[in-house]
């Protein structure tokens, strides 16, 4: 995994796919509450007017001065679980965006991913 305590210079940067196709720009970072390392970015997707904020594992990724390459493909992400551009991850939604990646989800009654 790559360093975290740079993550605000990778707000802005375009998301990329393994075939190098832009899914949409980095938006958001939400850590793991357990080790404050990345887990999730949000990326933001869409047409003007009907945007949103998918979700995409951060594990993986590599970090480039231009772009983020993630290990999903654009199809994939652009299917996940999302949020409006102005909202937030509830605690009970969670659940799915782990699951729409087929990720392992164990909460222990407390949340996961916290927006940094």
């Amino acid at each position: 995994m790559f360093p975290a305590e740079n993550i605000r210079d990778w707000i802005g940067k375009d998301v990329i796919d393994p075939a190098g196709d832009t899914i949409g720009t980095l938006e958001s970072v939400y850590v793991d509450t357990t080790t404050d390392q990345p887990s999730f970015f949000t990326v933001s997707v869409g047409f003007i007017g009907r945007k949103r904020l998918a979700f995409v594992p951060a594990g993986g990724a590599v970090v480039s001065p231009k772009a983020v390459r993630v290990q999903y493909a654009k199809s994939l992400v652009k299917d996940a679980p999302s949020i409006d551009t102005d909202g937030e991850l509830l605690a009970r939604d969670e659940p799915a965006v782990f699951a729409h990646y087929e990720i392992p989800y164990t909460s222990h009654g407390e949340r996961l991913l916290a927006r940094r």
